[in-house]
């Protein structure tokens, strides 16, 4: 077994940051990737025993280090030929830690990890559809690598039959949050689609986008109009530039550096949480949970109201 689950991400001054993307096979002749800060350890196929009642992609439920955890056919859910039975024995089952959940995902080989800047990843085009389970595409050695969207393909899987509960907002509290000018940024159809439906829900206006450099001219041209951005909820992981470059690039832009920076991710490890404060965030949730995003939230609401107070207080003349 190869455990990657302490691996940390390499972070300069500079935040160009870095980090391990593992490249996978669901077909004969295309390369997939996944990034390894959502990845536990890698698994050689062993004997499932069968859910009942399950989705048609999840084989089954493995016993790895003593928990049970379901292992999805990973070709089989984003369209591809399902594996057959005389294909497991050079299967492999990568364990993830994605959004709350322990999941394994079974592919039809393992080719290598390589390192990467995210700032070489592609946004995929626009016209593949919106059921495309693609977040971005890079290059290796002539070959196109596509980065899978494992949010989307999880809300296929597990969708949520719950009726939604979110927060309540009390008059004062809503009050503080109305004048906030709020940025929204994931490059997952699912997280944007549910962080818009938390907001819109408690009548919270915002602006939504879906890459870390258009957020980021987003923030420049707003505070150059006199419009500043006051809270960004930025997801981590996206092409081009990432929740942590775009967390480092506003801090580090006096124009715009006041803005309150929820990072926002499906890593369930402590890790992002130690890597949002080093480039300047003032918090990282996990996804998804809108009491704990309102929440935060809020806490952004009441540091913008104390830094408003104070910029008030410096301007009341002094009493001589």
């Amino acid at each position: 077994m190869l455990q990657l689950y302490s691996q940390e991400p390499v972070m300069t001054n500079k935040a160009n940051y870095s980090q391990g993307i593992l490249l996978f096979t669901l077909n004969t002749n295309q390369l997939f990737a996944m990034g390894t800060l959502k990845i536990k350890e890698l698994v050689p196929y062993l004997p499932l025993n069968k859910m009942p009642h399950s989705h048609a992609t999840i084989l089954g439920a493995a016993t790895i280090r003593d928990r049970t955890i379901p292992v999805i056919d990973m070709a089989m859910a984003i369209g591809y030929r399902p594996i057959q039975p005389q294909e497991l024995k050079t299967c492999f089952i990568i364990v993830t830690d994605c959004q709350r959940k322990e999941i394994g995902f079974l592919v039809r080989s393992i080719n290598k990890i390589i390192e990467i800047n995210w700032r070489d990843i592609e946004s995929p085009p626009e016209n593949i559809g919106k059921n495309a389970f693609l977040t971005g595409v890079t290059h290796l050695n002539g070959k196109i690598i596509q980065l899978l969207d494992v949010e989307l393909l999880l809300s296929n899987v597990f969708p949520d039959n719950s009726v939604n509960s979110y927060p309540s907002l009390t008059d004062i509290q809503r009050e503080m949050v109305k004048p906030l000018n709020i940025l929204v940024v994931d490059d997952s159809i699912v997280a944007r689609k549910q962080l818009s439906d938390a907001l819109n829900d408690l009548n919270i206006p915002f602006r939504v986008t879906s890459n870390g450099q258009e957020a980021l001219t987003m923030m420049e041209k707003s505070a150059n109009e006199g419009q500043l951005v006051h809270l960004l909820v930025s997801d981590i992981e996206m092409p081009g530039l990432d929740g942590y470059e775009l967390s480092f690039n506003v801090k580090n832009n006096p124009k715009i550096a006041q803005a309150y920076i929820i990072l926002h991710t499906s890593l369930s490890s402590k890790i992002s949480i130690g890597q949002a404060h080093q480039v300047g965030a003032n918090e990282a949730l996990t996804k998804f949970d809108a009491n704990e995003l309102i929440e935060a939230i809020l806490r952004g609401a009441y540091h913008h109201h104390e830094l408003m107070q104070k910029v008030d207080n410096n301007k009341l003349p002094t009493t001589l």
